[in-house]
């Protein structure tokens, strides 16, 4: 009888992917990314554990929605106080926050636990082509959309 291996924090093996979003689809890069982030790409998957991979997100002001989503998606956010209640729609967080615009969208896709924080903590967005993690020797990584 075989028996399933469980992945253990000390023995993942994490790797650092680029993604250029320039012309990207928001949703199909939020679910391939968040994909990366829970590590469900790698046999050694686990649902317990954080065995995902590092992912930055370059020229996230170049991200896309298609159809008229720009204008009749909204963004909810609440103060927690009465009359608090603050509405954008996904054009205005686009200009306003370019980079939290792709990064709630990521987030969004991930767990909503203390797992899934986590996980999400390993996404870096940037505006632009540059950012400072050369170092780390990012593999680029293609997305179809």
């Amino acid at each position: 009888m075989r028996q399933t291996t469980m992945a253990k924090e000390a023995t993942i093996e994490r790797k650092w992917y680029v993604v250029d979003a320039e012309g990207l689809t928001l949703g199909r890069l939020a679910s391939e990314v968040a994909t990366v982030l829970r590590g469900k790409h790698k046999p050694t998957f686990t649902p317990h554990v954080d065995t995902g991979d590092y992912v930055i997100i370059v020229n996230a002001e170049k991200v896309v929605m298609t159809g008229k989503k720009l204008d009749s998606v909204k963004y909810y956010h609440h103060s927690g106080w009465l009359g608090g209640l603050k509405v954008k729609t996904a054009r205005q967080f686009q200009e306003a926050d370019p980079t939290g615009f792709v990064e709630a969208a990521v987030k969004g896709m991930l767990p909503h636990n203390t797992l899934g924080r986590k996980q999400g903590m390993k996404l870096f967005v940037y505006t632009g082509s540059e950012h400072p993690h050369a170092a780390q020797k990012p593999v680029e990584m293609k997305i179809k959309g």
